[in-house]
């Protein structure tokens, strides 16, 4: 896991995808601890330690999807999310990819959870029930292989709570160690993430 100490009055929980901690989530927890959060990132893949690699993508998804899965995965979340709530004032959830799903999916606990950020949470699409009882905000890329994006969009955007992004780029963006990453695209998602998280804090 990584932990951040910043005696920060907001706990982030960072929702890794199906590889793992890998460069591309330590960075994004370095660059939120940067921004002077506290943050923590568990490792869901454990007793594995080290993430895939890209190469790996149909045997990390094969793992993920079979030794831990979106239920146990939120489940494990929560836990982790109730266990530090009474530190802080805010607590917030943000995912990329699977983890997006993961914290669509946690929305539904306002109890715990603050405000949810999904990044490119293609997955979304099979959890459309979920009604956010607290503020959720999405980015999804311009194309996704397998479901139309902007139909996808539609149905959540009829939703309460939910604040949703398009960007012009592709699954993977906002990775730096990714071939879809755009600079252009990562950056803007990374400043329009901070400014959810701060607005939600002084609503």
């Amino acid at each position: 896991m990584i932990r951040i100490q910043n005696n920060s009055d907001t706990a982030i929980i960072v929702v890794h995808e199906i590889y793992g901690i890998n460069n591309h989530i330590a960075g994004v927890c370095n660059r939120l601890g940067e921004e002077k959060y506290d943050v923590l990132c568990p490792n869901l893949l454990a007793p594995r330690q080290n993430p895939f690699s890209y190469r790996e993508e149909p045997i990390a998804y094969q793992n993920f999807m079979k030794n831990v899965g979106f239920s146990l995965a939120q489940q494990r979340i929560e836990i982790l999310a109730r266990s530090i709530r009474d530190k802080y004032r805010y607590c917030f959830i943000v995912g990329y990819s699977v983890g997006a799903t993961i914290a669509w999916i946690c929305s539904r606990s306002a109890d715990w959870c603050t405000g949810a950020v999904g990044i490119y949470g293609s997955r979304i699409r099979d959890y459309q029930d979920v009604e956010p009882q607290c503020p959720v905000f999405l980015c999804f890329p311009r194309i996704e292989e397998g479901f139309d994006v902007d139909c996808l969009i539609q149905e959540l955007s009829a939703k309460k709570n939910v604040n949703l992004v398009k960007a012009n780029a592709l699954h993977g963006f906002a990775d730096p160690w990714s071939g879809k990453y755009c600079e252009a695209a990562g950056e803007d998602l990374f400043g329009r993430m901070i400014e959810f998280i701060e607005a939600q804090k002084h609503r």
